[in-house]
């Protein structure tokens, strides 16, 4: 038997049940992953509300985690049992013991990571390499906003940020998170709590604003990333923290300068074994330079993953958390 999360209905915290079950035989084209370390997502929170719909209840959570193969399916030739692995995709259920997935989702760790930085930073650091690699090439000299700098995706972000000469305006929500944020390479942060978002953003640019704005908070930060912006630049709406953005006037794009604007996921890029394998490897290089250093500031049992959630969703969180199997 193996330990694992699940919900039968949507809701808070309490709607999650650790329960024991019998480890599934890998499909062709599966494995069994065991994990050793999980990552909790703002998105597992979406899906345990219901913001976004699990395809049948009860239902897993999570689909990012590290750890080992135990069984590979029929067909299976990249990876074999006993090889140390990480993935961010898949169906929801990797807060677990045990994981099946398709084969095509994981990846092998190179020697020098580890897994607990493997499951801290797959879904985030694949996130911020699309975002910052392929949504909108930069290729340095750009200043761009990004909301939640000092967040798990922002944490990353700053850092991937600097290294490609890239100008990052962090906004946070405390004096504290604006040192992280600066800590990991933020160009400069402005504290929403007390400081005007768009004023502050002219002010630091001299009137020119920025390039790309990438916004995770969703309804609440709207208005706000389309007026940071310059005339005939991009809108980067990759999540919803605050709720979905709704009832948008496409005008309002012209209005406000003839801006561009996309809602892209990571399903959306990493959309084959080759492509997630090359984002991967650009991950992995970053990690084992020590460009990117994911700061894994909270550690909970898998037992307490509704706490987690209930921690992250206060924004009592910076860097990122993992939950331990």
């Amino acid at each position: 038997m193996a330990k694992r999360i699940q919900f039968a209905r949507t809701g808070g915290p309490e709607v999650l049940d650790i329960i024991d079950v019998t480890p599934a035989e890998p499909g062709a084209g599966e494995v069994r992953v065991r994990n050793q370390a999980v990552g909790l997502n703002f998105i597992d929170i979406y899906f345990r509300t219901g913001l976004y719909p699990a395809p049948s209840l009860p239902s897993g959570l999570g689909t990012e985690g590290a750890g080992e193969i135990e069984a590979v399916g029929e067909g299976v030739t990249h990876l074999e049992a006993g090889d140390r692995v990480a993935y961010a995709q898949g169906p929801l259920g990797a807060y677990a013991e045990q994981h099946v997935l398709p084969a095509e989702k994981v990846v092998a760790l190179p020697a020098s990571i580890d897994v607990e930085t493997a499951a801290a930073s797959m879904l985030k650091g694949l996130t911020v390499q699309y975002l910052l690699r392929q949504t909108c090439p930069l290729e340095g000299g750009e200043t761009i906003l990004w909301h939640a700098a000092a967040g798990g995706v922002g944490s990353i972000a700053c850092q991937w940020a600097k290294s490609l000469g890239v100008k990052l305006i962090g906004t946070v929500s405390s004096p504290e998170k604006a040192a992280l944020a600066e800590r990991n390479g933020a160009w400069a942060t402005i504290d929403y709590s007390r400081e005007d978002v768009v004023e502050r953003v002219r002010e630091l640019t001299g009137g020119a604003m920025c390039d790309v704005v990438y916004d995770s908070v969703g309804k609440d930060t709207w208005e706000t990333s389309l007026d940071c912006l310059k005339p005939r630049s991009l809108m980067v709406s990759f999540g919803n923290a605050s709720g979905a953005v709704e009832g948008v006037n496409i005008g309002i794009l012209n209005q406000k300068g003839s801006l561009f604007v996309t809602r892209p996921s990571l399903n959306g890029y990493a959309d084959s074994r080759e492509r997630l394998e090359w984002m991967a490897g650009e991950l992995f290089e970053m990690l084992e330079s020590g460009k990117v250093k994911v700061d894994i500031s909270h550690r909970y049992p898998l037992a307490e993953a509704g706490k987690a959630q209930e921690a992250l969703q206060g924004r009592k969180t910076t860097g990122s958390t993992i939950l331990l199997p």
